[in-house]
């Protein structure tokens, strides 16, 4: 994307193209120029022009053709471009089969059964598609690796409150384990891998839970995480994101215990998606007894306060999920809307996000197509 190769690359390019221009006819050098842009996997669409306006899926939910047609209908009805699709969930798992040829280990389960069919099905429609990617909360590769675990002392593997192992964010084999699903899962044409619990747990008897640190806080392993998962990425043709607690853009220097900086991220990433849902604040948050009534003032709060973090080195704009569920208030049309509002009102966002885990969408809130 946007290394010094890429503009010694474009040099060449250019040259090549004046000496078709030169001494060929101009379809002949769109066609060849064409050709080069595909084999060097140069993006065609800066990230700035890239404003996404999705909703989320799971792997059963995109595998089903007929919810997959019904929210096509509703994308092609209203202002929506975009989906989010699990390709690897909370459960670790995998969502489609072994690639051809990949020999090392890959846990998964058929839940997708074709996942190019689905992409281009989406694509077809003029949709933007994206991968949605859990990392850390791993139990599948945390029970079949346990050497990478996060470890209970010499109890074993350690588990949170709902009983799920985590793989260890110190560990490098984790690191790369996931670079390999995120380079396969960009082979089947999705246009970004977005990258979720990207962090050390946050819940759970953490006092008993043991990290390979070596020395490092949790903020500086993750940094090394994303600046490495940058440099084998940035030359793929998709864009990365990475979902984070909407509490981070409140912190500069805190990193939640978690590890979680959003100044470590932007430097490294296209797009950064915090999880602002206005129900899971605590009371008196930006003033609001109930910030789950109160989408726009929460929203609005959030993003101003993610401002802090932008510097010279930012690469990377916001584009957060926003609460398209009912707890803390019914999130009817207007509470939607607010939240859309507060993030498009604020500078260097990228769109936004909707959040149901049950897939349950409408129109309601949402601007009609012309």
């Amino acid at each position: 994307m946007r290394t010094t190769h890429w503009v010694i690359l474009g040099i060449v390019i250019i040259c090549g193209v004046f000496l078709f221009y030169r001494f060929s006819d101009s379809e002949v050098v769109q066609e060849v120029v064409g050709e080069i842009v595909q084999e060097f996997n140069i993006k065609d669409t800066p990230r700035e022009e890239v404003v996404a306006k999705g909703l989320y899926l799971t792997g059963y939910s995109a595998n089903n053709p007929k919810k997959r047609a019904e929210i096509i209908e509703l994308i092609e009805a209203t202002e929506l471009n975009a989906v989010v699709i699990d390709v690897k969930d909370y459960t670790g798992y995998i969502l489609y089969d072994r690639p051809e040829g990949e020999d090392g280990v890959w846990l998964s389960k058929s839940i997708i059964d074709d996942p190019r069919v689905v992409v281009q099905d989406f694509k077809d429609h003029g949709i933007y598609v994206i991968a949605r990617q859990t990392v850390f909360q791993d139990p599948i590769y945390a029970e079949t690796v346990p050497q990478v675990a996060v470890r209970a002392g010499e109890d074993g593997i350690w588990r949170d409150y709902k009983g799920l192992a985590w793989v260890d964010a110190s560990q490098q084999e984790v690191w790369d384990y996931n670079l390999k699903i995120a380079q396969h899962t960009i082979d089947l044409g999705f246009d970004e891998i977005n990258f979720d619990y990207v962090r050390f747990p946050s819940d759970g008897n953490l006092a008993t839970a043991r990290f390979a640190l070596n020395g490092k806080k949790k903020s500086e392993v993750m940094y090394d995480f994303f600046m490495y998962m940058y440099e084998h990425l940035k030359d793929e043709p998709a864009f990365i994101s990475y979902d984070v607690f909407g509490l981070t853009m409140d912190n500069t220097d805190f990193d939640l215990n978690i590890g979680q900086r959003a100044v470590d991220i932007l430097p490294y990433s296209d797009f950064v998606s915090p999880m602002i849902y206005p129900s899971h604040y605590p009371s008196g948050y930006a003033g609001f007894e109930n910030p789950a009534a109160n989408p726009y003032g929460v929203i609005k709060a959030t993003m101003t306060a993610g401002q802090q973090h932008m510097t010279t080195s930012t690469v990377a704009a916001y584009r957060p999920w926003l609460q398209a569920f009912n707890i803390g208030a019914v999130y009817d049309a207007q509470k939607i809307r607010d939240q859309i509002r507060a993030v498009e009102e604020q500078p260097k966002n990228a769109g936004w996000l909707l959040w149901n885990a049950r897939n349950v969408y409408s129109n309601k809130g949402l601007e009609l197509a012309e």
